[in-house]
């Protein structure tokens, strides 16, 4: 005959109860009388609401959490080894090295969350048993239909630990995965459609079906993965770019005479195209005049283009990911469709160009992509931002009279201010 194990029992905690045990450890962290740390060990607070709170180094190991809102949550450092956080809502949660080893999080909510250097590798629990001496214990099970996969789109899983982790159809869009550790991970049919996957370790991966349309697989190491079916249509990778490679152009020299052209005002040099060109190779083009420059479609990701002049360039579609822009002049710029996902545009000159008296040539960047750009103390205004997407994107600080946000997805964006004044 065999032995069944003993369900596991945890104590129910009710939201009156949670809100002490929360209060104490807001006690500590001010070191206040009375302070004590958060110990949700093995309880129950299924459908809770932590919404918000500052539990750093709490204790969750083995707890069950499904459907608790844990939004925009501070859980940093905290430890929720082997818990159950089916359906947990943690939309903007910062868990910054948290260790979720053999947490359940299938249908969890992590969109927006920080998860720099967490842990989400394989792990179990047991427990002592009373028949079979000790159990590994399980999440609750649910019908295979009724298991989505987690969110994670836009999340920060750089550095984070993910090997061996199963994260079938699991939504990682816009997620910034840099050096992620995702060896012999289940990622099969997952949705990475624009995710940032520089330098991850994919070796030994089953992305058999996953969406990698977009991605950034520029330094992932994929040795023996399976991406059978996979979409890689756009993914840029340190062989692969849907542009002409600019080893194949004088770029150098070009661009020496476009400068030669902007700064002579025509009666030197000439202007350069690089439409649909690899830029990459260059590395720096720091300070360069390249004024109404021609490059849609080009790809610039990773370049170093500080303090470079681009005022009324032609940047249609272009590839301008992880770029640094700061200080850039690039009044009048046409950036409409580009991707600027992650760039660096702080003090950026994105204000219309003046051509006559009486004209002025706004930046246009509608449908651009700027999820989580850095654009403080940029200059906006009258900049056409019509449907472009800045999730999570950092506004402190700019300038935004009579900028058009038309339709603009704004979600997460921090410092925002909007001055329509005329």
């Amino acid at each position: 005959m065999v032995a069944v194990a003993e369900p596991i029992v945890r104590k129910r905690l009710s939201q009156a109860e949670l809100d002490v045990i929360c209060a104490r450890h807001d006690r500590l962290f001010q070191a206040r009388p009375g302070g004590a740390r958060a110990v949700f060990a093995w309880l129950d607070l299924t459908g809770l609401s932590l919404k918000g709170r500052n539990l750093s180094d709490a204790d969750f190991a083995g707890a069950c959490l499904e459907t608790c809102d844990l939004t925009g949550a501070k859980l940093d450092n905290a430890n929720f080894f082997g818990a159950d956080m089916q359906d947990a809502i943690l939309a903007d949660a910062s868990l910054r090295r948290a260790d979720l080893r053999g947490a359940c999080l299938r249908g969890a909510d992590l969109s927006g969350a920080d998860l720099f250097e967490a842990d989400l590798r394989e792990g179990t629990i047991a427990a002592a048993d009373a028949k079979l001496g000790f159990k590994v214990i399980e999440p609750r099970p649910r019908d295979q239909t009724q298991v989505g996969g987690a969110c994670l789109a836009g999340a920060n899983l750089q550095r984070s630990k993910m090997s061996g982790v199963i994260a079938i159809k699991a939504d990682f869009s816009g997620a910034v995965m840099k050096d992620c550790k995702l060896v012999r991970a289940n990622l099969k049919q997952a949705d990475f459609r624009g995710a940032d996957l520089a330098g991850a370790d994919l070796s030994g991966a089953d992305l058999s079906g996953a969406d990698l349309r977009d991605a950034i697989l520029v330094g992932a190491k994929t040795t023996m993965w399976r991406a059978d079916g996979a979409d890689l249509d756009g993914a840029l990778t340190d062989t692969r770019c849907a542009g002409a490679p600019v080893s194949e152009m004088p770029a150098a020299e070009m661009l020496r005479e476009h400068a030669r052209w902007c700064e002579s005002g025509g009666a030197q040099g000439q202007p350069s195209v690089f439409d649909g060109v690899d830029l990459r190779p260059l590395k720096s083009i720091v300070g360069l005049n390249l004024t109404a420059l021609s490059a849609k479609g080009a790809v610039f990701y990773g370049l170093d283009m500080e303090g470079v002049q681009l005022q009324g360039a032609h940047l249609e579609n272009a590839d301008l990911r992880s770029v640094n822009l700061r200080r850039a002049d690039l009044r009048g710029a046409r950036l409409r469709g580009a991707k600027l996902t992650g760039s660096d545009l702080r003090e950026a000159q994105l204000g219309p160009l003046m051509i006559t008296a009486d004209r002025l040539l706004p930046a246009d960047l509608t449908g651009a992509n700027l999820r989580g750009a850095d654009l403080a103390g940029a200059d906006l205004r009258r900049a056409v931002l019509a449907g472009a997407d800045l999730g999570r994107a950092t506004l402190h600080g700019a300038q935004t009279r009579q900028t058009d946000f038309t339709d603009a997805n704004l979600t997460g964006v921090r410092g925002l201010t909007i001055d329509q004044a005329a």
